[in-house]
């Protein structure tokens, strides 16, 4: 492996001093801002700071700063790791399950190792289908984290158990008595760790990877091994982290880590490491880590809501990112470019939109050897043929599906010849179908709505909230709620186009601010329930169906035509098949793109309405179940996560299949977890088998 010189921002750096500090801007800025937080924290508490304070805050944030210094080495080298919340959970649970209570002096190295190595193995998974199979990082991460998820629950299915005192008194004790807690040591031990790794040959390579994998490639960096290390050493910071929350709370809980992603995205972003790789480090992100535990401190010196926390996370974690785009070579600043070079064709008269029509359209005809269109000698394909890559990609969901039918009739008997349970079966189909179209057009575009979940629980309670049980007040309550969606659509499309940021990290941002504004509207609790239409609609009969199937039936018709007969279809698919082509071609990306997310928007909130209905009332974490079903769905349909290939009856096809796999492990005597492990291996699988061959 050759070494490759750590890459710079393109700018002359200076000598001595000044050199040293433009490598290391990044985290000094995250130093400075962290120490400025900390004085304005002192200087708004009623008394002085104290040792105690001190150790209190570092206990606190060591958990999150272990936990992102992972997530840094995954984004350093390109990519996403949506599993470390989970990998989390799933260390507290082991401990908490498997020690011993009679034994209050457990070897605190032991039962470290063990959760290191719990957090790598896990890791070591992501990285042989990310670096080794070469898999989407955030498909494969996101169905790992509901594997992980399933895990968890089966090792430890409620908060309990016992962890031995002997960790707390270790890391949550103090280094130095009264003069150094233990977790700044630790903390200080991963810094050294990182300062020495970044000087090796696989330090160096890891950013060579995030910079220009196939430029790493061509000077000899082993590209497959470098993010197979990065995931590797991630799932350890992971696993550590775990062992402190573990040391912290003297017990278990399969969803400790559940509520730390957002944080940690955000601590990345805040340490000065770029989204997509190359630049950044592990000790920017111990203070970005602290930055946002601060600031939630500052909330709540301040009186301020408990429930702004995710509000505060989201938007802090925009502008970091927001903030970090602003160089010459950001997508904000090409956006800018383009968007002067457009303003100036349009002056001159030749751009693309100003020219005739027959000029703006890219003319792919087929030609035979000899010259001649082959349209003058070879008839028109027929129906199959025409339709031959759509079927060969949609048709193993509906084959699928049929096998689990079968299955299900096996297991569970005389069903499929019962009308009662094809009724119900379409009523617990219609979410993931209104879903899918949502979801489906935004993979489409090579995007990711991760806001799925937040969106459907804020619509299913405002709906809840305004109406109360009337059906005046749903001539208003679902406008409002339409309304709303369609906002939060057009604030995750204008973040992507606009601003250029990630659609990962605005979709996850935006989720994160909606579960905020969901626990504010609610007070904590959400009031208020369906009216008697909107019941008889999920529920009620109209001849022997249920109502609601006749929505189904008017939605299947419309998302099929939408996606494949009009214009904005076509410009979905072009898109997801090449960006600049599409551009180039006359097609207004940045408004499809921004369509996209806003049907999205549109199809979580009409799931929202209807499972308020369904269920008569609106919860809190109502959509929190369909975030990897949604994508799911689109995966098994055979739809190629990177975009530009999929049709909507095969995302139809993958709803029916998991609401058949549902239904099928009801039935039966096996624990709930195993429905998020069977989605997550069904979601990979998938996309192993449809996933597009390389040369």
């Amino acid at each position: 492996m050759s070494r490759v010189a750590a890459p710079t921002d393109g700018r002359p750096l200076a000598p001595g001093l000044g050199r040293w500090f433009a490598r290391n801007r990044a985290p000094m800025v995250a130093l400075l801002v962290f120490a400025a937080l900390f004085a304005l924290v002192d200087a708004i508490s009623p008394g002085p700071m104290t040792y105690f304070d001190v150790s209190f805050q570092a206990s606190g944030g060591t958990p999150l700063a272990l936990a992102a210094m992972g997530q840094t080495l995954v984004v350093l080298s390109g990519g996403f790791d949506l599993s470390a919340g989970a990998v989390i959970s799933l260390v507290n649970a082991v401990l908490a399950a498997t020690m011993d209570p009679a034994d209050m002096e457990a070897s605190v190295l032991v039962w470290t190792l063990a959760g290191i190595g719990i957090g790598m193995a896990v890791g070591a998974v992501n990285g042989v289908f990310v670096a080794v199979l070469r898999l989407q990082p955030i498909v494969v991460t996101l169905s790992t984290m509901f594997i992980v998820q399933g895990l968890t629950l089966l090792v430890l299915d409620q908060p309990g158990g016992f962890v031995s005192p002997s960790l707390g008194a270790l890391y949550m004790g103090d280094a130095i008595a009264q003069f150094v807690p233990a977790s700044l040591v630790l903390l200080g031990l991963a810094a050294l760790f990182w300062l020495w790794l970044r000087r090796t040959r696989f330090g160096v390579a890891l950013y060579a990877v995030g910079s220009d994998p196939q430029a790493a490639a061509a000077t000899g960096v082993r590209v497959a091994l470098v993010r197979f290390g990065a995931y590797v050493l991630a799932g350890g910071f992971y696993g550590l982290s775990g062992v402190f929350v573990s040391a912290q709370t003297g017990s278990g809980d399969p969803l400790v880590g559940n509520s730390l992603l957002l944080s940690i995205f955000a601590a990345v972003v805040i340490g000065g490491t770029r989204l997509g790789g190359g630049r950044g480090g592990l000790v920017g992100t111990i203070f970005g880590a602290f930055v946002l535990m601060i600031v939630v401190n500052i909330l709540l010196a301040l009186n301020v809501s408990a429930y702004f926390a995710t509000i505060a996370e989201g938007g802090v974690l925009l502008a970091a990112v927001l903030v970090g785009s602003l160089s010459r070579d950001s997508v904000l600043f090409e956006q800018i470019a383009r968007l002067r070079g457009i303003v100036r064709a349009r002056r001159a008269g030749t751009h693309v939109s100003q020219r005739p029509a027959e000029d703006r359209r890219l003319a792919f005809v087929a030609t035979r050897p000899g010259g001649r269109p082959a349209a003058d000698r070879i008839p028109e394909p027929g129906l199959l043929r025409r339709h031959a890559g759509t079927l060969r990609h949609a048709l193993p969901a509906w084959l699928c599906l049929a096998l689990v039918l079968l299955a299900t009739q096996a297991v569970l008997g005389n069903t499929l010849a019962n009308w009662g349970f094809w009724n119900s079966f379409l009523v617990l189909s219609t979410f993931l179908v209104v879903l899918a179209l949502g979801q489906g057009a935004v993979i489409l575009t090579g995007g990711l709505d991760l806001s799925v979940p937040w969106t459907i629980g804020l619509s299913g309670i405002v709906l809840a909230g305004i109406v109360e049980g009337s059906d005046a007040a749903l001539l208003y309550a679902v406008p409002a709620v339409i309304a709303m969606a369609a906002l939060i659509g057009l604030f995750n499309g204008l973040g992507v186009v606009a601003l250029g940021l990630s659609p990962i990290v605005v979709t996850l941002a935006m989720n994160g601010i909606l579960q905020g504004a969901a626990l504010l509207y609610s007070g904590g609790t959400p009031s208020g329930f369906a009216s008697p239409w909107l019941r008889w609609l999920m529920t009620g009969r109209l001849g022997p169906a249920t109502p609601v199937l006749v929505l189904l039936a008017l939605f299947l018709l419309a998302g099929t035509l939408l996606l494949s007969r009009t214009a904005f279809g076509r410009r979905v698919y072009a898109v997801g098949n090449s960006l600049e082509a599409a551009r180039l071609s006359g097609v207004r990306t940045g408004r499809v793109i921004v369509g996209v997310y806003v049907l999205s928007a549109l199809c979580a909130a009409l799931v929202g309405v209807l499972l308020t209905g369904f269920s008569g009332q609106a919860s809190l974490g109502m959509g929190d179940d369909y975030l990897l079903p949604s994508i799911a769905v689109v995966v098994i349909g055979g739809a190629l996560i990177t975009g530009g290939r999929g049709h909507f009856l095969g995302m139809v096809g993958g709803a029916l299949l998991l609401t058949a796999l549902q239904t099928l492990l009801a039935g039966t005597t096996l624990p709930y977890a195993f429905r998020a492990i069977l989605f997550g291996c069904v979601v990979l699988a998938a996309v192993i088998a449809l996933r597009e061959k390389r040369s």
